[in-house]
């Protein structure tokens, strides 16, 4: 399959990156076929086991970042403490912070909730160097109590794809409820103006793509659904993590803990 598809604008625009001819892939097309394009020509970043998938949502404090959401559907406590230190970074820089609050999506608040790759996973992220907050449970999520919430691809995407629905849910029982009656009409245009600014704060074009990380280059994976101002967001979130080197410092740090892993790690 794989041998087949090198000429495909997805496998063409990958090996660009890979060659130096360009700085990032970005594309709406199929994620399956990023995610192969990106593993079999950039490679994962040294030290990496698994890359993933990191998207944005919108909080009542702004925005946060949750990950993975598809690229992996078992993970280890392993994998989930690495997807915190390459979130940790990708946060740093989209959000300008030096200390980004990492959290850890679960079942309860408790460090005993959770099943057992949950629970091993507090104990890593516990033990880390990161601005670990604890359990994040999932109504908590976009509370914005955690800059960065990470899970595996099962259970991430499982809640993005959730999230995507009741947004749409939400914004058409409102219409119908506004153009269902006589009073809801006459308030619109007193209405109109917090409407829209609401439907830009949960618009995913404003976020633009899902970088995958962990692999050598950057790539910005896009909804399929991706409109021309979603295209835009995601070259300039792919420009900006290729000026501010996120890759790189990603790589460091990995490397920094595989040197110095979290005490649970050492037997």
């Amino acid at each position: 399959m794989v041998r087949k598809k090198r000429d495909s604008s997805i496998w063409v625009a990958t090996v660009m990156v890979k060659n130096g001819e360009a700085d990032a892939v970005v594309s709406p097309g199929n994620t399956g076929a990023s995610m192969v394009a990106s593993f079999f020509v950039l490679g994962l970043t040294k030290g990496v086991e698994r890359p993933a998938i990191a998207t944005s949502l919108p909080t009542v404090t702004g925005e946060a970042i949750i990950l993975d959401v598809g690229a992996n559907v078992d993970c280890s406590a392993k994998d989930l403490h690495q997807f915190a230190l390459m979130g940790n970074e990708y946060g740093r820089y989209l959000f300008g912070k030096p200390n980004p609050r990492v959290g850890l999506l679960s079942i309860g608040e408790e460090d005993s909730k959770g099943n057992e790759v949950t629970k091993e996973a507090f104990k890593l992220l516990k033990a880390s160097p990161l601005n670990f907050v604890g359990n994040v449970e999932g109504r908590e999520v976009y509370s914005g109590m955690a800059d960065v919430v990470v899970c595996d691809g099962f259970i991430g995407n499982v809640a993005l794809k959730i999230s995507e629905g009741v947004a749409e849910t939400i914004g058409k029982l409102l219409l119908k409820e506004i153009s269902g009656s006589f009073f809801g009409r006459l308030s619109y245009p007193l209405i109109a103006g917090p409407l829209k600014r609401l439907k830009r704060r949960i618009d995913y074009a404003e976020f633009g793509g899902a970088p995958l990380l962990g692999v050598n280059g950057i790539t910005m994976i896009c909804h399929g659904r991706s409109s021309a101002k979603a295209i835009k967001n995601a070259i300039r979130r792919a420009k900006g993590m290729a000026e501010g080197r996120v890759r790189e410092l990603i790589q460091r740090d990995i490397e920094d803990s595989l040197a110095h892993p979290p005490v649970e790690l050492e037997t």
